[in-house]
């Protein structure tokens, strides 16, 4: 199979990192792409939101099957316009799509559904919003609408922080037009997970489980972050909790979308939160997380191709889809100053000591350097690596992460000390 990956980041190094041990793989081409994925295939200068062009290369390259990545060529339409042209798409289309594109959508879809979750309003004009928080004192979670690339969701204290979350989505269009609609919701404690599972539009996979911290600083402290590290599997997953998540919740959303006509193909990621009354959805994603698959594909036992052409075609029923039993802790390595402002273009050395057992590097903001393939690659990105660790426990898996860190530098590199600790694999870590 000819395979292109749409995508730049650490999820789409991972995928191009298990896609390339499959047998039935011919050809690979990642459009960006980034350092690490140019070791694997052949990068392609076509950004993951240019749908024309990525629709031009795939038809140029006679693609068999195309795997996208982020969430933005999804709701844009990406999907839809190779379908129409006959191309094996691994992704959901723009209507399924929604279910991450509108916080709005999927909230309604689930109060349909009876799908456990957070008691919410949605408002799109600021005058109301502030109203109801007037008569809704104490905590508050505010969310834009629509996408803002993992940074529109603003955990409030009280009613004032509430109101100027209002104020910085829809006043000062913090998150352009995906703040024009705000949701305000009931704030939750307990801990998170993140729950994938593969679809084909009527059957899904056995369920894979994920924790990731969202917060820069250990102990879970400072500004939130698109992911400083994740682990798989948390301890308190087992059969029955999948169980439970797939009946009340992965099932009953997969047939609604179905019914209306939206049929689900792809990876559906559902953000839980488990609380006293069990576990509630804080989010639906429509692909699959980052960090969470650069430690969710060690785990894949199945063929990768097999099994996302499988989803692309309806044929998921008749494929086996195996998940390993070990643990995997990824530790994001991210430049200074980042979540905010921050330099690139310094030299990652280290990436090809000698590499221990059970380790592997997946390049984010990376790219190749003045010396090319055989140079050093510069960073280019506020998360530049994720560097995982493997073992029969947690505890083995981020011990191997953190010694094969240590081998890793770069200028101002900086990292939590504290991802897969014991201490946090019961906790909220994706909250913070």
């Amino acid at each position: 199979m000819k395979v292109l990956i749409v995508g730049s980041g650490g999820r789409e190094h991972s995928l191009a990192w298990r896609i390339s041990q499959s047998s039935n793989l011919t050809r690979l081409w990642v459009a960006a792409g980034n350092a690490g994925t140019a070791a694997l295939g052949e990068n392609l200068s076509i950004r993951s939101n240019d749908v024309d062009g990525l629709v031009e290369a795939a038809q140029k390259t006679k693609t068999d099957l195309v795997i996208v990545g982020p969430e933005a060529p999804l709701a844009l339409g990406l999907v839809d316009r190779l379908a129409d042209l006959g191309i094996s798409v691994f992704g959901p289309s723009r209507a399924a799509a929604q279910i991450e594109a509108s916080k709005g959508f999927a909230l309604d879809l689930m109060k349909e559904t009876g799908v456990p979750c957070p008691e919410f309003h949605i408002f799109t004009d600021q005058t109301s919003a502030l109203d109801h928080l007037k008569s809704h004192q104490g905590p508050v979670v505010v969310k834009a609408d629509g996408l803002a690339a993992g940074k529109g969701v603003l955990l409030c204290q009280n009613s004032e922080q509430g109101a100027a979350a209002v104020r910085e989505c829809m006043s000062a269009r913090a998150f352009g037009e995906a703040g024009d609609t705000v949701v305000l919701e009931e704030y939750l404690s307990g801990p998170e997970v993140s729950v994938f599972a593969f679809c084909d539009g009527e059957n899904l996979s056995p369920l894979v489980a994920a924790c990731d911290y969202k917060r820069l600083e250990d102990g879970n402290h400072g500004p939130n972050t698109g992911g400083m590290g994740s682990f798989a599997q948390p301890d308190f997953w087992n059969a029955e909790l999948a169980a439970q998540v797939e009946q009340t919740i992965m099932r009953p959303v997969l047939q609604a979308m179905a019914e209306r006509g939206s049929p689900y193909k792809g990876v559906l990621y559902a953000g839980l939160m488990l609380t006293g009354a069990g576990f509630k959805v804080l989010e639906f994603n429509c692909r699959l997380g980052d960090p969470e698959t650069q430690v969710v594909m060690p785990l894949l036992v199945s063929d990768p191709l097999e099994l996302m052409l499988a989803c692309a075609q309806g044929d998921l029923g008749q494929t086996q889809v195996q998940w390993e039993t070990k643990s995997y802790v990824g530790v994001v390595m991210v430049s200074g100053g980042y979540p905010n402002q921050y330099e690139t273009g310094f030299e990652i050395s280290g990436l090809d000591t000698d590499t221990p057992e059970d380790t592997m590097v997946f390049h984010s903001g990376t790219q190749l350097g003045d010396g090319g393939a055989s140079g050093l690659p510069v960073t280019a990105g506020g998360r530049v690596l994720t560097v995982v660790g493997g073992g029969n426990s947690i505890e083995s898996a981020r011990e191997r992460a953190y010694g094969r860190l240590k081998q890793i530098s770069f200028k101002n590199a900086r990292w939590r000390r504290d991802i897969g600790a014991v201490a946090n694999q019961g906790a909220a870590q994706a909250a913070g």
